[in-house]
């Protein structure tokens, strides 16, 4: 909808969502300026869950039905199940309280520190344990996800053909496994940050950290309806454009879908 009305700095935007009912800001300016904080918070989670969940897939893959398998299927199944709130109460209290002297991690913190002296500064020690909280769950089904697509391309002919050739180890996972078991993990990615995004009200509000998850859990507080609609519209808005960023990302890592 053109807008006839709105900052003069959201004005490029053309969307008017109107005003809140509490505060009588603009919405569009509130979302774009709580979205960045929550996207940072939403990509580290995200580079977190498949770093670490593709290599350990990728060892998991290789030592299937060993002890050491199913104390990581166990752990990953706990963290897939548990609520986003009840691990992020559990990680605050761990690593920002009972930790806190060996972590020097705090409970609650926001991306901006105020210093009475040097105003406003960054501070990316407080993204740690939201970020954490927030990855714990794709963290589990993209581990789940390597394991069982890099078994399968492992029992693959041409992986069998390429160990007799005298290819070493590395150069197959690296050209023939991790390229070929990928597919289902961008899959679950791609859905587990829109999930992140929508998720990170409880995380936010545990953590108070300030985005877009404590603008919508404020706005429900006080049943602010434009702005419900506009943290909602613009979770939506950001599910769709990582769809697109992830069909070109599959156009990259397979051929065939290069091809047709």
């Amino acid at each position: 909808m053109p807008i006839s009305h709105t900052s003069e700095g959201f004005a490029w935007t053309g969307i008017d969502l109107g005003r809140s009912f509490v505060t009588d800001r603009d919405v569009a300016e509130s979302v774009f300026q709580a979205l960045p904080p929550t996207l940072l918070l939403a990509m580290l989670a995200m580079c977190l869950a498949l770093l670490i969940g593709i290599a350990v897939g990728l060892l998991l893959a290789h030592s299937m039905g060993s002890w050491w398998d199913r104390w990581v299927l166990g752990f990953a199944a706990l963290g897939m199940s548990a609520p986003s709130f009840v691990m992020a109460i559990l990680v605050s209290w761990f690593f920002g309280s009972v930790c806190h002297a060996w972590t020097g991690l705090s409970m609650t913190g926001g991306l901006w520190e105020v210093d009475p002296f040097g105003g406003p500064k960054l501070s990316w020690k407080n993204a740690i344990l939201p970020a954490l909280t927030l990855g714990v769950r794709p963290l589990s089904v993209v581990l789940q996800l390597t394991r069982n697509s890099a078994a399968e391309v492992l029992a693959s002919s041409y992986v069998r053909t390429a160990k007799s050739k005298g290819l070493s180890p590395i150069r197959i996972v690296i050209r023939h496994t991790l390229r070929n078991a990928l597919n289902p993990v961008i899959t679950a990615a791609s859905g587990w940050f829109a999930s992140m995004l929508a998720g990170a009200v409880f995380v936010e509000y545990v953590f108070g950290w300030q985005g877009l998850g404590m603008l919508m859990f404020r706005a429900l507080e006080r049943s602010d309806l434009p702005m419900v609609m506009g943290c909602v519209s613009a979770v939506a808005l950001t599910f769709v454009l990582i769809n697109v960023l992830v069909d070109q990302v599959y156009r990259i890592l397979d051929p065939r879908v290069r091809t047709s």
